[in-house]
């Protein structure tokens, strides 16, 4: 095998604020890629992440006090540094340091003023996460050095790996304190670029015309973005997730990413063909039954089931332009019913009692509850950029309306109190995806979904969406269909939406829809880990090949 001749590590660390901390995609990208990993390191795969639970109960964390524990009893006595050691609750269960960053906020100054001195990182500005995500990185460098050091692999090839701005100055601490390990730093999205989508700027039509530097003082983003953009200069190995995102940090980074690594799925997630079939039953029921009690209308068992899911980025996911799309939707006065979910957490008190009750009673729902499109209870309805738009539109679930819309702005993880699935027991039972999306450096979402054999609709601004594109060569029954998304096409993206929902749904049979539930699932297959580890394996190689030239 190819592996076999690479620059191999013997070691690798990896950092991020997601490690046993599930907080969004980077945690998927890493807890679904470590089993592969470890096929090639065993338990020289060590990763480290924020003690943010200390004696309270994190499921994701296994303490195990025999891991480590030379180093571990060294480390608290001679270096002063608190951890904990054991396992992440994840496939493949890989060793992982948690360490507890709360005692170096009284050095914080002392540490500012030497990354201003040596890398011009000014922290003054700054606001928000920054203090927790730096001095967290901090930590983790001194963890690094101090592994390194107790256990004397100077004569050793050893990787560290960062991901993201948070962990910026773990990357500058150890280029500037132990520079014999070989550094990987990888940005999943520009803070910068985010920023600007966030702030409502267009991103590509004045794509060529930004300076970094120039936007981040404009907005209010100098320390995260220096940051970034220094370690994404002195690494060893920079990498990013996709070609469009590698374009980003070119123009605002102005750094050229040394390789692509595109984010893979890990296939243990999709149920097995013996339970597939029950589970996708099962999901449409909890689907179907939820939306009769919310609605009080009946939902006939071949509705065609349709969703977008995803971070609460209005703007950015694309969430505007799908519900956009289901508006079009009812207006064309569907032949089939068509049920679409919006199943993106937002600030909720809970499940809605009244929803509850009628679920409870498992009685045949004679009438819509008031907010009849919402199934659990938001904060501050008033203000959710979901709800003000179904508003405007009038979506109001009426009877008559062959086409319903359901907001879950929950967190499902199993006991939202609704459903009481998990999202990817409920992805099962979908007929169809929507992501639209026009910020989207990868895009979990669409692979998730193709992998639960599940057909998607995506865009040329996702990363992901555009990988689909090459390996598919526009091929309509691939399973995904890219849309161009532009700076100003909006309301033709939704149109075409409408378009392709209402020819699955009302022109493909049987055999046309297994067809192409088929090619989805058959594409997800060349997004696994096992085909898109040898980016990594690439990676470490350059940044140890670059290490042993200096």
């Amino acid at each position: 095998m190819a592996h076999l001749h690479r620059s191999v590590p013997d070691y690798v660390f990896e950092a991020s604020w997601e490690v046993c901390n599930k907080v969004g995609g980077i945690y998927t990208v890493l807890s679904t890629r470590a089993k592969t990993l470890q096929t090639y390191f065993d338990d020289k795969l060590i990763f480290i992440g924020p003690d943010l639970w200390k004696e309270k109960e994190n499921t994701e964390f296994i303490e195990n006090k025999s891991v480590l524990k030379a180093w571990r009893k060294h480390a608290a006595g001679k270096e002063n540094l608190s951890v904990r050691t054991g396992y992440w609750n994840i496939p493949g269960k890989p060793v992982v340091i948690l360490v507890d960053f709360t005692p170096f906020f009284e050095k914080k100054e002392a540490v500012y003023y030497w990354m201003w001195e040596k890398y011009r990182i000014d922290s003054t500005p700054a606001y928000g996460d920054y203090d927790e995500a730096c001095l967290f990185a901090y930590a983790t460098g001194l963890v690094i050095e101090s592994v390194y050091s107790f256990f004397q692999l100077r004569e050793k090839k050893v990787v560290a790996h960062l991901n993201e701005w948070m962990l910026g100055m773990a990357l500058l601490y150890l280029h500037g304190k132990v520079p014999g390990i070989a550094t990987v730093f990888t940005t999943h999205a520009t803070s910068i670029g985010r920023s600007i989508c966030g702030n409502d700027k267009p991103l590509y039509g004045e794509f060529a015309n930004y300076d970094g530097d120039q936007m981040a003082g404009e907005l209010n983003m100098t320390g995260k973005h220096f940051l970034e953009k220094q370690a994404a200069h002195y690494a060893d190995c920079f990498t990013t997730v996709s070609e469009i995102t590698g374009r980003e940090c070119e123009q605002l980074l102005g750094k050229k990413p040394d390789i692509i690594t595109p984010n893979g799925f890990e296939p243990r997630f999709v149920p097995n063909e013996k339970t597939f079939a029950a589970k996708r039953e099962a999901a449409r029921k909890a689907f179907i039954t939820v939306a009769e009690q919310l609605t009080g209308a009946s939902i006939p068992d071949h509705a065609f089931l349709l969703a977008t899911s995803g971070r609460y980025e209005y703007k950015n996911k694309g969430i505007d332009v799908f519900i956009e799309s289901m508006h079009r939707i009812k207006q064309a006065h569907p032949k089939r019913f068509i049920l679409a979910f919006i199943l993106v957490p937002a600030w909720i008190n809970g499940p809605r009692k009244d929803l509850q009750e009628r679920l409870e009673q498992k009685l045949p729902a004679a009438a819509p509850l008031p907010s009849p499109f919402v199934t659990h209870e938001l904060v501050d309805p008033y203000s959710d950029s979901v709800c003000r738009y179904l508003y405007h539109l009038n979506f109001m679930n009426q009877d008559n309306d062959n086409m319903k819309i359901i907001f879950v702005p929950s967190y499902l993880n199993g006991n939202d109190g609704i459903f009481n699935k998990s999202y990817y027991d409920l992805l099962t039972g979908l007929d169809g995806t929507v992501f639209p999306s026009y910020y989207e450096p990868w895009g979990y979402t669409p692979l998730e979904s193709i992998a639960f054999h599940v057909p998607t609709i995506t865009t040329n601004l996702a990363g992901f969406g555009v990988w689909a594109e090459q390996e598919t060569t526009g091929n309509a029954l691939s399973g995904v269909k890219v849309l161009e998304r532009t700076e100003d096409n909006y309301f033709e993206v939704a149109e075409e939406i409408k378009d392709t929902i209402l020819q699955h749904s009302e022109k493909f049979g049987p055999e046309q829809t297994e067809r192409l539930r088929k090619a989805a699932f058959a594409l997800s297959e060349k997004a696994s880990w096992s085909y898109f580890i040898r980016y990594y394996l690439d990676a470490y190689e350059i940044a140890i090949t670059k290490k042993q030239k200096k």
